[in-house]
């Protein structure tokens, strides 16, 4: 299997867990406090990591204790570290996770050292990065560096998978270096303009963003699933019924094992199908890293459940975001 290397952000999540999510002004008593490793890109590689993959992280953290705790993460997932580098001058990135018992969440970030990530780092993994099968990226870094290093990827025939996230404008020119990207409603509708509300929308979404030059698009809609469409691939993934704690990080673990399903030679459909299981199980626990599962997890929930069997063009109803426990929040088949 190919290397995966993960360009992106590391973060310490502070997470309260409350009845409900506060509104503006308001203060909501009762909460459960817990810390956690996070960061999407950090999220990323660890879900690549514990699904099999051979993982190199490049990142920044600051000279602090959670930069240092997020480093021996890594290395406890057996995740290469050689090209995370420590900041001097800005703190280790923190995000505010608010969870609300029905499994949503609401979160604030403070990047710190993620927003010195520069091009020069990505340079300093030329070498390893001309050996990868695919590079994995996301938006809590620098724009210009997640760029360069989508080009570098491209020029050298790494495959690039992009997850838009947090939602925010991209230039053109970044956009035709992917080969798969991820977004998920909100995100999508930043792209194309086009709000994604249903299966009907979320094609239409998807045709526009192969149109500016993407590859592949999965849309990745919550309770309903996802879309997957390329260029001979147009397949609608209902959603696993799940019960869910806590929605923080099921989209990273939806991408890092995403990575490794591609990695592994499984076609786009397939890899989708295998990332859907992880992010099912994923919701059923409290924190982000704290609740990727290990392969050995996917697979058995695999073979329970043979989600495989048929690939099937459903379309599911529209339901409310977050709809309680047992809500069908998780993609699968």
């Amino acid at each position: 299997m190919s290397k995966i290397v993960v360009v992106g952000s590391s973060n310490t999540d502070l997470i309260i867990k409350l009845d409900r999510i506060p509104q503006p002004g308001e203060t909501v008593l009762g909460g459960e406090f817990a810390t956690a490793a996070g960061g999407k890109g950090a999220n990323q590689a660890v879900a690549a990591a514990r699904a099999g993959g051979e993982v190199i992280f490049i990142g920044r953290v600051g000279r602090d204790s959670m930069g240092e705790q997020a480093v021996a993460g890594f290395v406890r997932d057996g995740i290469n570290v050689d090209y995370v580098a420590r900041d001097h001058t800005s703190p280790s990135g923190v995000a505010l996770i608010f969870v609300a018992k029905d499994g949503e969440n609401s979160i604030a970030v403070a990047s710190g050292a993620n927003g010195k990530l520069a091009t020069t780092d990505v340079f300093k993994a030329e070498s390893v990065m001309r050996d990868a099968g695919i590079l994995v990226l996301q938006l809590e870094t620098p724009l210009k560096t997640v760029q360069m290093a989508a080009e570098l990827a491209r020029a050298t025939g790494v495959k690039v998978l992009l997850n838009p996230a947090p939602a925010r404008d991209l230039p053109f020119d970044l956009l035709r270096h992917v080969y798969v990207l991820t977004p998920n409603e909100n995100e999508a509708e930043m792209l194309t303009g086009i709000e994604v509300r249903d299966e009907a929308t979320a094609a239409q979404a998807a045709e526009r963003l192969l149109e500016l030059g993407v590859e592949n698009v999965i849309i990745t809609m919550g309770n309903r699933g996802a879309f997957v469409m390329g260029k001979d691939l147009r397949q609608h993934l209902p959603a696993c019924p799940v019960n869910a704690v806590d929605s923080t990080g099921a989209g990273d673990v939806f991408n890092g094992t995403l990575a490794v399903a591609l990695t592994e030679g499984r076609s786009l459909l397939e890899a989708a199908q295998f990332a859907s299981v992880a992010a099912a199980i994923s919701v059923t626990r409290m924190g982000a890293q704290t609740s990727i599962p290990q392969r050995k997890e996917i697979d058995e929930y695999i073979a329970l459940h043979q989600p495989f069997a048929t690939a099937r063009r459903t379309s599911v109803k529209k339901q409310p975001a977050g709809t309680g426990n047992g809500a069908n929040y998780s993609i699968c088949t």
